[in-house]
């Protein structure tokens, strides 16, 4: 019981600069080692998806757009499931039960993780890798930063790890520090919020720079005019109906994801769900063509570098397509994140709504697109706003875009996440924690 004549109770005063500075050295270590990772996976997962639909349909005389991408997305569903099944580790935790920063996997799991990431980049599923590499370099970093820096915290290693991840993916420590300002804002510590930023913001931005150098980030240019309207308050109206259009068609796949997780597992043996959901990809890109595979980047600069080369029709393919097989690659067994997959259906519902409505500038209806579908998938606003004007490459944009997400906002609030919420705690965890 607490003594009523003890007087107030002590606030821990903010870290010392001293203390800061000698936490940036595994900050350091951490946002390095974390981009060197993420391009080892991506280069090992290039290797292989050029073997795949370059090299071998080349020497056989096939045509990769046809029936080999039935035969591709099939033969990735088996293999993913014989390693969820056989491999120690089995993958991983589903990444359909994971939140972007989740508690960190023991190593043993990382192996099978590893291998079924680089068999879902490479062979074409529609999942990006935000979410398992950002497991395996927190798992990565916990063991190695608690060993050789026994004074930090777990807590702050995997937050660390996180950040630099994040500012590795993106190529900038931006996103990274817009997600953690909400984070370290509501968390009890002292010192003010740049001082409870500071060490992200240094993982962050060490992964940033290193992901830069060795050509990873974002790299989608979009070549659109600038945005230089004078009819602001009309385009923040048509782009307030574009982005709320974008944020119900992702709740489409959002609401059906759960259904489509439990009809899955109801085959009960991963090697019988992952293959059927592979061969149901095949067929949706058998129809929807190559363009609607992979995760979605170089598509979605695909998409941008020619706009006029696409009907109406064709980019309501795209963006049907691709958001079932978002929603069957995250519910079918596969590991990978769903935020850059809905950068892809928002560039091509972007291009939809300006071609059905030419009056919307296209840099705008591209970015309300985005916006939009990243604020229904990931929902986090700051992320959907840094893609949504990181994809067009216009900061003009940024200003009517905060006004634009506030409608587009009260439409996602109510609804449900896409994850699939458990109670069980899966053993691969090291430790069953919060992350925050």
């Amino acid at each position: 019981m607490t003594d009523p004549h003890a007087g107030p109770r002590a606030v821990p005063p903010p870290p010392r600069t001293r203390q800061l500075l000698l936490m940036a050295i595994p900050a350091l270590l951490i946002g390095i080692l974390s981009a060197v990772t993420l391009w080892a996976l991506e280069a090992v997962a290039d290797l292989l998806e050029t073997a795949i639909w370059t090299t071998v349909p080349t020497a056989l005389g096939i045509d990769p757009a046809g029936w080999w991408i039935i035969l591709i997305l099939t033969a990735t569903g088996a293999a993913v499931g014989l390693v969820v099944w056989l491999v120690p580790g089995h993958g991983g935790v589903d990444s359909a039960t994971t939140e972007l920063i989740s508690p960190p996997l023991r190593l043993m799991a990382l192996p099978s993780l590893i291998l079924v990431v680089v068999l879902a980049l490479a062979g074409g599923v529609s999942l990006g890798p935000e979410n398992p590499i950002i497991a395996i370099n927190t798992a990565l970093a916990v063991a190695v930063v608690t060993r050789l820096f026994k004074a930090v915290p777990q807590q702050i290693v995997l937050l660390l790890a996180a950040a630099a991840t994040l500012g590795a993916l993106f190529g900038t420590p931006v996103a990274a520090a817009l997600v953690f300002t909400g984070v370290v804002a509501a968390a009890k510590a002292p010192g003010s919020l740049w001082d409870r930023l500071f060490l992200p913001l240094v993982a962050a931005g060490a992964g940033g720079a290193v992901s830069s150098m060795l050509g990873g980030g974002l790299g989608v240019v979009a070549g659109i005019e600038p945005y230089a309207s004078t009819s602001i308050p009309l385009d923040a109206l048509w782009g307030a109906c574009v982005a709320c259009a974008a944020v119900v068609a992702g709740l489409v796949g959002v609401y059906a994801f759960p259904y489509v997780w439990r009809a899955f597992r109801a085959l009960k043996h991963p090697i019988i769900y992952t293959t059927l959901g592979g061969l149901i990809l095949g067929i949706l890109g058998f129809i929807g063509g190559p363009i609607t595979l992979f995760k979605g980047l170089d598509q979605s600069a695909e998409l941008l570098s020619d706009p006029d080369a696409y009907s109406a029709g064709q980019l309501a393919l795209f963006t049907g397509i691709k958001i079932v097989a978002l929603v069957v690659a995250a519910a079918a067994g596969f590991r990978g994140g769903r935020v850059f997959p809905s950068v892809f259906i928002g560039v091509s519902f972007g291009m939809l709504a300006h071609s059905l409505f030419p009056a919307i500038p296209l840099g705008l209806a591209v970015a309300c697109g985005v916006l939009g579908l990243a604020l229904a998938v990931a929902r986090d606003g700051w992320i959907a706003l840094f893609i949504a004007v990181a994809i067009v490459g216009d900061i003009t944009l940024l200003p009517v875009l905060c006004v634009i997400i506030l409608p587009a906002w009260l439409v996602v609030r109510s609804a449900p996440e896409m994850l699939i919420h458990t109670t069980t705690v899966d053993p691969d965890y090291l430790v069953p924690a919060k992350t925050a």
